[in-house]
């Protein structure tokens, strides 16, 4: 239902609060996609800004090497220590946020696009579903929050780009250092992660009308899939 006294102000608030009453409005206004993924990416790209601007770059390039399979890493190490500048890789990672942010909420859309034509076949649009996308996601700007009360707040400028992720499962639970098997699959999923997908699925629920455990099928299948390939591959 459209309420017209319901305002884009008001859905960044309740997809955290009321997220089935966000994601109804949210239906019907697809143009309001643009508040939430400039502030995402906005977010995202300032604290990336702020965070190579300040951590100790040449102790970050050493990380990045240590990093490296150990079977790689001398051959990669002059080279990477030459490509790598301040100037550089801030901006190549600032570029990365804005593109990449566009490039995933595109392939997110299409997935569920076809998905719903496939099973539940409600009357929506490739607009829709990347407006659906955008703010399922919004909820990521406050691990970008986090992670710049953390740069301003540290007694070092010696942490790693996955320490940002303080909600990670490595940070939680594995607490596993880089290089290690299981670090980067580990700091890739965190409860960010896990509280956008509980979004998706109330949102693929509200829109298609399909039941709770059919969309937390469609949602969750392509996570499953990435992950279980992946452990099988580390």
């Amino acid at each position: 239902m459209n309420d017209k006294t319901y305002t884009v102000f008001n859905a960044m608030t309740d997809i955290v609060a009321s997220p089935a009453k966000a994601f109804d409005q949210i239906k019907v206004h697809t143009r309001w996609l643009w508040w939430p993924l400039l502030i995402t990416i906005l977010l995202s790209a300032g604290m990336l800004y702020y965070y190579f601007n300040w951590v100790d770059f040449s102790w970050f390039v050493e990380e990045t090497i240590r990093g490296m399979p150990a079977e790689s890493r001398a051959e990669a190490a002059e080279v990477t220590r030459n490509f790598m500048q301040p100037g550089s890789t801030t901006w190549m990672s600032v570029g990365a946020v804005v593109i990449g942010t566009f490039v995933i909420y595109a392939i997110m859309a299409i997935y569920f696009h076809l998905a719903n034509k496939l099973t539940s076949r409600a009357e929506l649009s490739y607009g829709q579903w990347f407006s659906f996308s955008v703010w399922a996601n919004f909820v990521s700007i406050f691990g970008a929050l986090a992670a710049i009360v953390f740069i301003t707040m540290s007694d070092t400028n010696q942490v790693s780009a996955e320490a940002l992720q303080l909600t990670s499962l490595n940070a939680l639970f594995v607490h596993a250092e880089a290089g290690d098997k299981w670090f980067s699959m580990a700091s890739s999923f965190s409860l960010i992660t896990v509280w956008t997908l509980a979004l998706m699925v109330i949102g693929y629920t509200r829109w298609t009308g399909a039941s709770t455990f059919k969309s937390s099928i469609i949602v969750l299948l392509p996570w499953v899939l990435i992950y279980g390939i992946w452990a099988i591959t580390v």
